[in-house]
């Protein structure tokens, strides 16, 4: 399957969601009347876009582009080049820039989002680019985060700073930035803790990571990116609301976008944060990982035809 097929699929759910609630809502003919524009308006919103992007649609929708009436294809074809044109500018691929090096990429995320194989095929991406790549397990609040981590290390063929449960995650990330400038890494990524059982210990420990990764290097981290998971829905928004202030979080990686995906949220999300989308994951794969494509995205979203 092409990587737009499989995103497709991955978004049926709401794409499927979409479909069914557009159905019927276009006539060829007859103009989109103030009824009908209600109903497309809940269609979006119930589609999980959001009600911000709903009327924004909306409002397109009841312009005079449509005065003489719109089919349902053309519907679907409209409601894609909105959702496009939100999305377009967040569309933004992570960039190596940092000089000296490394590049240090802060990952977080609260716990079972896909924090760590998404670090595992970012790295993956970042090697087969030639960048020379260090991961640290800042997570050391679990033990099974940093055993799963090494796995994966293992699996891409890049090294490790890890250390015992428990121990301190900002002196851990600190020893884990000395060891990639001795040896000239271009990229360090490092893992971190996720519960938000207690906001305050993960905000303390967020700006004690920030504060030392400052030491050695004062533009560091270069990115901060918020993994979320594309199933949790509406929820994903008020993950962004707590970690967008406790991280300072500077970009958004979507994964879990499979079939049972509620997709919308990624364009409520854009009209709300106005945070860069760098990439989205369909699966477990290495190669599951791709740069955001806001027309992709539309397309597979609404169903549109190829």
């Amino acid at each position: 399957m092409s990587w737009l097929d499989r995103l497709k699929t991955g978004l049926s759910r709401s794409s499927t969601k979409l479909a069914d609630n557009l159905a019927g809502l276009a006539s060829g003919t007859a103009p989109l009347d103030e009824e009908r524009l209600d109903a497309i308006e809940e269609a979006l919103i119930t589609a999980d876009l959001g009600p911000a992007v709903a009327a924004r649609i909306r409002d397109k929708l009841a312009g005079p582009r449509f005065a003489r009436g719109i089919d349902e294809a053309g519907l679907k074809a409209a409601v894609s080049e909105d959702i496009a044109d939100i999305l377009a500018p967040y569309m933004k691929p992570l960039a190596v820039t940092a000089f000296p090096r490394p590049h240090v990429i802060l990952v977080v995320g609260v716990n079972g989002v896909g924090k760590t194989t998404t670090i595992a095929k970012l790295a993956r991406r970042l090697t087969e680019q030639d960048y020379s790549v260090m991961l640290a397990a800042g997570d050391t609040f679990r033990a099974a985060a940093i055993a799963q981590l090494q796995i994966w290390a293992d699996r891409v063929g890049v090294p490790l700073v890890s250390g015992e449960q428990g121990a301190d995650a900002a002196g851990l990330t600190y020893q884990a930035l000395e060891k990639a400038q001795a040896a000239g890494t271009d990229v360090l990524i490092i893992d971190t803790a996720g519960r938000l059982q207690n906001k305050a210990g993960l905000m303390d420990e967020l700006a004690k990571i920030r504060r030392v990764l400052q030491k050695r290097s004062p533009a560091s981290p270069h990115d901060t990116l918020l993994v979320l998971d594309a199933t949790t829905g509406q929820n994903a928004l008020s993950q962004i609301e707590v970690f967008k202030d406790v991280a300072r979080v500077t970009g958004l990686v979507i994964t879990k976008l499979d079939g049972s995906a509620r997709g919308g949220v990624i364009v409520a999300a854009a009209e709300r944060f106005h945070l860069p989308i760098h990439a989205i994951g369909i699966g477990e794969g290495m190669d599951d990982l791709r740069p955001f494509d806001a027309r992709d995205f539309a397309r597979a979203i609404t169903g549109e035809a190829s």
